[in-house]
């Protein structure tokens, strides 16, 4: 049974820094491509960032860019995000989940992230004040 845990969300100021972690179980790791996303009151989930199975090759949806960056630990079943420059419009509910069984990230990963993940995990929940 595959479980996915986020945590490290919280309330910051906005230009200040977070760093978020998911730990993954019941899979091999590393194996898959990760990815966080991100969902807003009444928005619909979004792509922030996936990485491969070796984290040699990561994406960015354009409005992180330069400020978030998606790394992981192997040998910890780990998935990080380190988010700097934070702006009110990053205030959102932050998922984490593994790609159905592939090791690179698809295309359109940001696009239908239902098509390309499954097994979410609940969320941490990342506030920025302005």
């Amino acid at each position: 049974q595959v479980q996915v845990v986020e945590s490290g969300g919280g309330l910051v100021q906005a230009g200040g820094s977070l760093r978020l972690s998911c730990t993954a179980s019941g899979l091999a790791f590393d194996r898959y491509a990760m990815g966080w996303f991100r969902q807003a009151p009444g928005k619909e989930r979004e792509g922030v960032s996936c990485i491969t199975w070796s984290g040699g090759s990561t994406h960015y949806v354009d409005s992180v860019k330069g400020r978030f960056t998606i790394s992981r630990d192997n040998a910890k079943n780990t998935l990080y995000l380190q988010m700097t420059s934070l702006k009110p419009e990053d205030t959102a509910m932050y998922v984490c989940a593994p790609t159905k069984g592939y090791n690179y990230c698809p295309n359109s990963w940001s696009q239908w992230p239902t098509l390309w993940f499954d097994h979410w995990g609940q969320g941490t929940q990342v506030t920025v004040s302005s």
